[in-house]
């Protein structure tokens, strides 16, 4: 029971001297800078949220036309197999361009643009 206790007590460590730079900061908010931190917020979400749902549908099709091409032609399955894993790679690296992009728009340094 103490040595999973352990790993929790440094956690809540770094989490309490961590959250004091939080508390030091200043009372005063900018409402130009809240406002375009919000919609940055909505933007990003709805961008990884798009690029999901689409890369899950593609993804879906994909599978069912190569199980539906290896049923009609069992011979051509090592083609078909490598095709789909190379289309499924790319589909893939789709959705992770969404989410550095995502990752982009959230991490703009706000206090220089406004």
């Amino acid at each position: 029971m103490k040595k999973n206790l352990k790993p929790f007590a440094f956690l809540f460590l770094f989490l309490f001297l961590g959250c004091g730079s939080l508390l030091a900061q200043e009372g005063t908010l900018d409402t130009a800078k809240v406002s375009l931190f919000k919609l940055s917020i909505i933007v990003g979400g709805a961008i990884i949220t798009l690029a999901v749902a689409a890369g899950a549908f593609c993804q879906a099709k994909a599978l069912s036309s190569a199980c539906e091409g290896i049923s009609r032609n069992p011979g051509g399955a090592p083609h078909i197999r490598f095709l789909l894993i190379f289309g499924l790679v790319l589909i893939e690296t789709l959705v992770i361009y969404a989410l550095l992009i995502t990752i982009i728009i959230l991490m703009v340094q706000w206090g220089k643009y406004t």
